[in-house]
């Protein structure tokens, strides 16, 4: 199913039931999946793994050279997994480094005119509303929601379950279960919305409840973690240790 205009190098793969749409190109070395749909205008650069069942709008790049004065051409890749869908004019570039992937996983949201930058990572059912911008290695978690108009500053990691509120400016990580909101950035409240439609238990939100309360009120960081660390709930030992690993700072409570 590939419409007449469209430019499909010999080189690419595709797999079986891809829809390919008008004015589309596809490049060499590139692989697409079973029942993908690459609509009108989209262009899917050499370099680009995508999976089965991804869903590509009109005037997306996937696959670009990274904004990055320092790239040297060589082979990287975009690699994404499946059930994604990528929104028009969206933009999608790769590693800014020999054999390194900018990757998504599967069942991702990507709105239009968002922008995933070079040596990025997303886990699944993330979803990036329109505008939403991320700088270079940033790391996104599972079913974290980045709203409109949101920048991130690279090497930025955003939690699991996070909430990043729209035209928020991201300098330093967001935590897993948290809405971080405002420029720059803070963690406000409890994703208690996001928790309860991914069916988190409700002693696990009570758990992180309690655990909000104490990055608002302890001000001694090495107390904190033990206090986070022994706790019963491993959505809050989860929390302790992404705070442990943080190497930008973590957004504070206001």
């Amino acid at each position: 199913m590939i419409h007449p205009t469209a430019l499909v190098d010999p080189g690419a793969h595709l797999g079986r039931d891809v829809s390919v749409g008008p004015y589309a190109v596809i490049e060499a070395d590139t692989e697409i999946g079973d029942g993908c749909t690459i609509a009108a205008h989209a262009v899917i650069k050499r370099y680009t793994r995508m999976g089965a069942a991804n869903r590509i709008a009109e005037f997306a790049v996937i696959g670009g050279e990274p904004q990055d004065f320092k790239f040297k051409d060589c082979p990287s890749c975009v690699v994404i997994g499946a059930g994604n869908r990528i929104g028009e004019g969206v933009t999608i570039h790769r590693s800014n480094h020999e054999g390194g992937e900018t990757r998504l996983g599967d069942d991702n949201f990507l709105m239009a005119m968002s922008h995933v930058a070079h040596d990025c990572q997303l886990g699944n059912r993330v979803i990036l509303a329109n505008g939403a911008l991320l700088g270079g290695h940033v790391e996104v978690g599972d079913r974290a929601f980045v709203s409109g108009a949101v920048t991130v500053h690279q090497f930025c990691r955003i939690g699991r379950m996070a909430l990043v509120a729209a035209s928020s400016r991201v300098n330093q990580d967001c935590l897993p279960f948290m809405i971080a909101d405002g420029n720059p950035a803070r963690t406000r409240a409890l994703n208690v919305v996001g928790l309860r439609r991914a069916g988190v238990d409700a002693a696990d939100i009570a758990a992180l409840r309690r655990a909000l309360h104490r990055l608002r009120t302890q001000t001694a960081q090495a107390e904190l973690l033990t206090a986070l660390e022994a706790d019963t709930s491993a959505a809050v030992r989860e929390l302790a240790a992404f705070i442990r690993t943080t190497k930008r700072g973590y957004a504070h409570c206001r």
